[in-house]
C-alpha cells in the first residue's frame, strides 16, 4: 500500500500565506491564482512528505485533495478501483457454513455431570432367570462401576444360592474383582466352620477377599450386600450403603443398617482410629473424602474404611415373599416401602411373575426422580428357594 500525504502551506506550518492547493481528478493540479504564459503552475514544495509502502497491497491509495468541484470533505482521499470492491450489487453474497460443533473436554464434562461423549461402558445389564432376576442401568457421571454376582444350585442343591450386588468407586475394578471372588470365598470358609458359625464365615470371607484385592496394588472400592440362602436360612451381609429390603406379606423390612460416617458409632469408631468425619454440603465424609465407612478396597483410607460386614440371619417362612438388593442409587430416591410396593403386583398372585419388569420399573423410578448414580436392583424370589 503506498500513502502520500501533502500538506499545504498555511500559517500553521509557514508564516507566509499561500494559495491553496486542489487536485484535478485527471491528476493535474490547479491553484486559485490566474495562469501565467499558458503553463500551468507548479504548486509549491510541500514542508511535509509521508510516505507509507506495503508491497503486498493492491488498493492505490492517494492522499492527493479532491477538485474544487466537489465538496471537500477530509485532508485526503482513498481511490479504491470498482472491481476490488467487496461490496455492491455486482458482488454475489458470501455463504457462510455453520461452524463446527464444539467438544467439551471429558474430564471437565464429568466434573460437571454433563451426559458427555465419553467411554461408558454398558450401558444396561439385563437378566432374567428362574428366581431372580436383575436390572442394572448406567448413570450419568461416566462409567458404570456397579456390578453384581449371581450363584444357583451350589453344591448341586437347587435351593441353596448366593447373590450379591457391588457398588465401585474410584474405578469399577473392585467390584469386579469381588462379584468374580466373594461368593466361592463365603462358601470355601463356610465348608470350614460348619453351620453354627455361619456369620463368621461370612465375615472372614469378607475380610479375606480384602486383603487379596488391596494385593493388587489398585485404587479404588466397592460397597456389597450380599444374600446367602442355605438350608432354608437366609443369611444377609452388607459392608457399606448397598441395602437389603424383605417385603414380609407387603411390608418392606429392612435387613441392612447403611454404613455412613454420620452414624453414630461408625463416627466414634473413625474418631478413636485417630481420623475425622465432617460434612461438606450435607454429605458426611472421612477425612473429607468418602461418604461410606465400610468398603472393600480404599487403600489410601483402609486405617479407618474396614470391610468387616454386618450379617443378619432368618428363616425363610411363607410369609416371606421376595428380597431386593440394590445400590445407593435406588435408595437414594426410593423408599423401601415405595420399592415394595411397585415390586409386589410383579411378582405376588400372578401364574407368571415379571420379577424383570419390576426392577426395570424401579430404576426408571429412581432415574425419573433425578438419580445420577449408577443403579443396581436384584430382585429374589424367596418362595423358589423355600426349603
Amino acid at each position: 500500500m503506498s500513502l502520500s500525504l501533502i500538506v499545504p502551506n498555511s500559517p500553521i506550518f509557514s508564516p507566509k500565506k499561500v494559495p491553496s492547493i486542489f487536485c484535478k481528478s485527471d491528476g493535474s493540479s490547479f491553484s486559485s491564482s490566474p495562469r501565467t504564459n499558458g503553463s500551468q503552475q507548479q504548486p509549491p514544495s510541500s514542508p511535509l512528505s509521508l510516505s507509507l509502502s506495503s508491497p503486498k497491497s493492491p488498493l492505490p491509495i492517494s492522499s492527493t485533495p479532491q477538485s474544487p468541484s466537489s465538496p471537500l470533505k477530509s485532508p485526503f482521499s482513498i481511490c479504491v478501483p470498482k472491481k476490488q470492491l467487496l461490496f455492491g450489487p455486482d458482488v454475489a453474497p458470501v455463504k457462510r457454513k455453520r461452524p463446527g460443533r464444539i467438544e467439551i473436554p471429558t474430564s471437565m464434562a464429568v466434573q460437571l455431570g454433563f451426559a458427555a461423549e465419553t467411554p461408558r461402558g454398558e450401558e444396561e445389564v439385563q437378566v432374567e432367570e428362574e428366581g431372580y432376576s436383575v436390572y442394572c442401568k448406567r448413570g450419568r457421571r461416566g462409567k458404570m462401576e456397579d456390578r453384581y454376582s449371581a450363584a444357583v444350585d451350589l453344591n448341586g442343591d437347587p435351593k441353596q444360592a448366593f447373590f450379591g450386588v457391588y457398588d465401585g468407586h474410584g474405578d469399577s475394578k473392585a467390584a469386579e474383582f469381588v462379584a468374580k471372588n466373594l461368593d466361592k470365598k463365603v462358601m470355601e470358609e463356610v465348608s470350614k466352620t460348619g453351620e453354627d458359625a455361619i456369620d463368621d464365615a461370612i465375615r472372614d470371607a469378607y475380610l479375606i477377599t480384602d486383603m487379596d484385592f488391596l494385593k493388587e496394588d489398585v485404587g479404588g472400592g466397592t460397597c456389597c450386600v450380599t444374600a446367602m440362602i442355605r438350608k432354608g436360612n437366609l443369611f444377609v451381609s452388607n459392608a457399606g450403603d448397598c441395602r437389603a429390603v424383605l417385603s414380609r406379606n407387603g411390608v418392606a423390612v429392612a435387613l441392612t443398617n447403611d454404613h455412613h460416617p454420620s452414624r453414630e458409632d461408625e463416627r466414634d469408631r473413625i474418631e478413636a482410629l485417630g481420623g475425622y468425619v465432617d460434612c461438606c454440603h450435607g454429605v458426611w465424609r472421612i477425612q473429607g473424602s468418602l461418604a461410606v465407612s465400610r468398603a472393600i478396597g480404599d487403600k489410601h483410607l483402609k486405617q479407618w474404611v474396614i470391610a468387616e460386614p454386618e450379617t443378619k440371619m432368618l428363616k425363610i417362612k411363607p410369609d416371606c415373599e421376595f428380597l431386593i438388593l440394590a445400590s445407593d442409587g435406588l435408595w437414594n430416591k426410593v423408599t423401601n416401602q415405595e420399592a415394595v410396593d411397585l415390586v409386589r403386583p410383579f411378582c405376588i398372585g400372578l401364574d407368571k411373575p415379571k420379577p424383570f419388569s419390576a426392577c426395570k420399573k424401579l430404576a426408571e423410578l429412581s432415574s425419573w426422580r433425578g438419580s445420577f448414580d449408577d443403579i443396581s436392583v436384584m430382585v429374589v424370589e424367596l418362595q423358589h428357594f423355600l426349603f
